[in-house]
């Protein structure tokens, strides 16, 4: 993680006049609800009357499969963003959901890292990217939020999206090893806040399958809250059967079943994130 930082000169020309907030949502431990929480979070944003784009990182692709985007039609990916072949303007793609686009993955983003280690800006590319597409997103309903869905490891994808973002949405699961999993996150955000990104923070932390008919997912949510305090979401994401049988439907579960606990649930999420954004905009 040496590369060298955009100049603040680089920043002020491409920002816009109002940036959308970037949000990844990181876990280096699988099986969160990673992915889940990207693709209805994003419809939730949607629902509520935000403009979000999900970037989806991960070479399996199931943001995008979660939301409608068959893997034959996915003739351009963000694979093709990373290597500079496309522009991400070519790559997004509408949803079913209004408001909502996503830019699909392939699982040509196994080879990424490989052919891009070499060059200079590796971990840039991400960001790059955003910066170029904000540019000329000059239509009249801007996107406001960004949220980057990347693989539950420590590769350079991850690094991609760390490094374009402005804060770190953490999915955690009600288990036994959560706190261990967010210990190692922690570290690796703090790495990339040092050496890449300085002005990347901790959006927050929900909690997600829970069950309240296990205790030890109670002591879980308590143990978290106690060790991270605010950053936890006041919004518990519920363990729903609804929410898991969604995405093979190709739909996010605020579509397959609006009055479900898992719909009620994200869409709390989602008007605790703008919450949390005003009290951003604000400072």
């Amino acid at each position: 993680m040496t590369d060298a930082l955009p100049t603040p000169e680089d920043e002020a020309e491409a920002r816009p006049a109002v940036a959308p907030r970037i949000l990844v949502l990181a876990n280096q431990k699988g099986g969160v609800g990673k992915t889940t929480t990207a693709i209805n979070l994003g419809t939730a944003l949607a629902a509520i009357g935000e403009r979000a784009l999900i970037i989806d990182l991960d070479p399996q692709g199931n943001a995008s499969t979660g939301l409608g985007i068959d893997r034959k039609s996915r003739i351009a990916s963000t694979y093709d963003v990373l290597t500079g072949e496309r522009s991400l303007a070519e790559v997004v793609t509408a949803t079913a959901v209004p408001r909502l686009m996503i830019a699909p993955s392939t699982m040509d983003l196994l080879g990424v890292e490989l052919e891009i280690a070499g060059d200079s800006d590796r971990s840039y590319k991400l960001k790059n990217a955003l910066k170029a597409f904000f540019a000329r997103d000059n239509v009249d309903e801007p996107i406001t939020y960004v949220l980057i869905d990347c693989p539950p490891s420590l590769n350079l994808l991850t690094i991609n999206a760390l490094a374009a973002s402005d804060a770190v949405l953490v999915p955690l699961q009600c288990e036994f090893f959560a706190l261990e999993g967010l210990s190692q996150l922690l570290k690796t955000v703090d790495q990339v806040r040092r050496s890449l990104n300085p002005a990347l923070t901790i959006h927050g932390i929900v909690l997600t399958m829970f069950d309240p008919r296990n205790s030890l997912a109670s002591q879980v949510v308590a143990d978290v809250r106690a060790f991270m305090g605010e950053k936890v979401y006041d919004t518990v994401i519920p363990r729903n059967v609804r929410v898991s049988e969604a995405p093979s439907h190709g739909k996010p579960v605020l579509l397959y079943d609006l009055k479900c606990a898992g719909s009620q649930a994200y869409l709390k999420l989602a008007s605790e994130v703008i919450q949390r954004e005003g009290r951003w905009r604000a400072a």
